[in-house]
């Protein structure tokens, strides 16, 4: 059966506090966020001792971490900053196992540099996804050497962001160290959304095989709001990968909050990946009991 999880990131505590209050609302994983209010995890920082204490942490709560949260543009035009970045990125690639899970997600990033979310006219030029591809197959190569796999999850206005790319980049890269963070609602752009059901089944014809975790938020049409949209999620260093809500024509709700076919979407999800954790995103602590009522609901009408 399919299984529901939570990022740690939106509960604004210290580890033990965390896991505590995740474990209370009957979740059975959790993506990890190195985010907590009494451990410091940020770059340099990450040793085998801290990495077994989070991992103890939550294992004590019942709750095995089944994923780590890494997102960052590796494409940032600014070389040093790019290098900063992935440098990073790839320390957490190299602590994974340690944590308790081989796998790392990072969205694919922009070579706009006032947003991680915000296109930029080179995203979908040739050069542009090159550059892509080449720090895309390091990161798989990274991860492959220290017993990882590197998750990409696209979204629209990165360079990784249509059907097609995501094809494309893994025809490319093709490469056991490298697999698919699925979020179908990151596919959705205004020219598409009314054809819901039509892109979830290219999705799932087309990249089930490389799936290995699974988000839970919504999508809609933003209405006036064209801004890139951000929540108060009651946590005022929280990441901003946890409070962007979406940019333009798009918005990326809570899920039950929008217009996604979960039905759809579950059941697809489910055909090659019956016990794969669905993680719900995208709102804030107050909210988590009804998000995780519905996707709930959801499992059970459909048998999953």
């Amino acid at each position: 059966m399919l299984h529901a999880g939570i990022f740690t990131g939106y509960y604004p505590y210290g580890l033990e506090e965390t896991a505590k209050r995740i474990q209370k609302q009957g979740f059975t994983t959790v993506q990890l966020d190195l985010h907590f209010k009494d451990v410091d995890l940020g770059p340099g920082q990450i040793t085998k001792d801290k990495a077994k204490r989070v991992r103890d942490t939550f294992r004590d709560h019942n709750l095995p971490i089944c994923c780590i949260s890494a997102y960052t543009n590796i494409v940032h035009p600014d070389k040093d900053e790019r290098a900063r970045r992935v440098g990073y990125l790839k320390e957490i690639i190299r602590n994974a196992r340690q944590f308790g899970t081989p796998y790392v997600i990072s969205e694919t990033g922009t070579f706009n540099t006032e947003s991680d979310w915000v296109h930029h006219p080179k995203n979908k030029t040739e050069e542009g996804f090159e550059d892509c591809r080449s720090v895309i197959a390091d990161l798989a190569q990274t991860a492959y050497d220290h017993g990882a796999t590197f998750l990409l999850e696209t979204y629209v206005n990165n360079v990784v962001g249509s059907v097609e790319e995501t094809v494309k980049m893994f025809a490319q890269v093709d490469h056991p160290g490298l697999g698919l963070l699925m979020d179908p609602t990151n596919y959705f752009e205004t020219h598409n959304i009314d054809r819901m059901d039509q892109i979830l089944n290219q999705v799932f014809d087309t990249l089930s095989p490389h799936i290995k975790i699974a988000h839970a938020k919504d999508v809609k049409r933003s209405g006036d709001d064209k801004s890139e949209k951000h929540a108060d999620i009651g946590d005022a260093d929280a990441l901003e990968s946890h409070t962007f809500r979406g940019v333009g024509e798009i918005e990326l709700p809570a899920p039950g909050l929008g217009s996604l076919n979960y039905d759809l979407y579950l059941k697809r999800l489910a055909e090659k990946h019956p016990n794969i954790p669905v993680i719900i995103e995208h709102l804030s602590e107050d909210d988590i009991p009804r998000a995780k009522a519905f996707l709930d609901g959801k499992f059970k009408a459909n048998g999953l």
